[in-house]
């Protein structure tokens, strides 16, 4: 099969074959099948003169597959995504080109449903109330992932910008959910999660103003000198999970810096493998995800199991 007639799964093609629950669904069943989380080749990320190129290769039993993705800082000052990727899905065995997938549309469905999981073993069964930091593609879809797993009824945007907080209020006040823009201090000490899903480098709220059962979902950073939560969220916090300690240590900044620090250690951090038999409970607890190349290769391929040739 050539390039050419390789079938291409857009944004909405991938919407359409695969839901929040799906989603969710094939990334438990990823961790479930997996000994080592930590397994396969690391991610690569290539310096250009204007960003980076980053590459996410991924194998299973059944299919291999690679993120390529390009950050390009300067982008959104000439009106284009600060983040751009593609997807290509390989058969396991033959290594031939089964699929292309837009790959900013597949991490945003495969980041947010994983936080999803994660909110479904952590966060309180009757949360109700959710706080998002960031107003971009990110953050709107964490709102919709965690709908799926717990009664969202109100949400509060707290972004450096107005007008895309504003704009995120809009459509989530379209899709019947009450939402308003709000200030981050303010904004935690009354919520029943907080998502992170920003480009901060430094902290975004200080963790004592945490509710005590609040939950704590970030994702906007996998370098090692960034960081969206101080020391205080890690201090309070009950239970600290990531996808697998030993990615944490080496990409995670908010963990980095707070073990760093003395405020936490590594044989506190909970790995998908043993956060998925987790039960809620009141105490805060924190998600720290960083992305990793098997939740793209899982959610690829239960797009490719539901696409049919025609749907697209």
């Amino acid at each position: 099969m050539t390039a050419a007639s390789l079938p291409f799964l857009n944004a909405e093609d991938l919407a359409e074959a695969v839901s929040w629950q799906q989603a969710i669904q094939a990334l438990t069943r990823a961790i479930s099948l997996s000994s080592d989380l930590s397994s396969g080749v690391p991610r690569t990320a290539v310096p250009t003169e204007h960003g980076e190129l980053l590459l996410m290769p991924a194998e299973s039993g059944n299919a291999v597959g690679v993120k390529l993705l390009s950050v390009a800082p300067d982008n959104p000052a000439a009106g284009l995504p600060r983040i751009q990727a593609l997807y290509v899905l390989f058969d396991a065995v033959t290594l031939t080109p089964r699929l292309l997938i837009d790959g900013a549309a597949l991490t945003t469905l495969r980041t947010p449903a994983l936080s999803a999981l994660a909110v479904d073993r952590l966060a309180v069964p009757e949360a109700t109330k959710l706080t998002v930091f960031g107003a971009g593609p990110q953050a709107q879809a964490h709102v919709h992932a965690i709908r799926a797993v717990r009664p969202i009824e109100a949400v509060t945007v707290v972004s450096r910008r107005s007008e895309p907080a504003e704009r995120l209020v809009r459509e989530l006040q379209e899709h019947g959910v009450q939402a308003r823009t709000g200030t981050p201090d303010g904004a935690v000490a009354s919520t029943d999660l907080v998502v992170c899903a920003t480009t901060a480098r430094r902290p975004l709220f200080d963790g004592d103003r945490l509710a005590g059962h609040a939950c704590v979902i970030a994702v906007g950073s996998h370098e090692p000198d960034a960081r969206e939560l101080d020391e205080r969220v890690f201090q309070r916090a009950g239970r600290i999970a990531v996808e697998d300690a030993g990615t944490a240590l080496r990409e995670a900044g908010d963990i980095i810096l707070a073990v760093k620090a003395g405020s936490l250690t590594a044989e506190r951090l909970i790995g998908l493998s043993e956060l998925v038999s987790l039960v809620p409970d009141k105490g805060i607890s924190v998600f720290k995800s960083v992305g990793m190349g098997w939740q793209d290769l899982a959610v690829a391929e239960a797009a490719a199991a539901a696409w049919r040739p025609g749907n697209s």
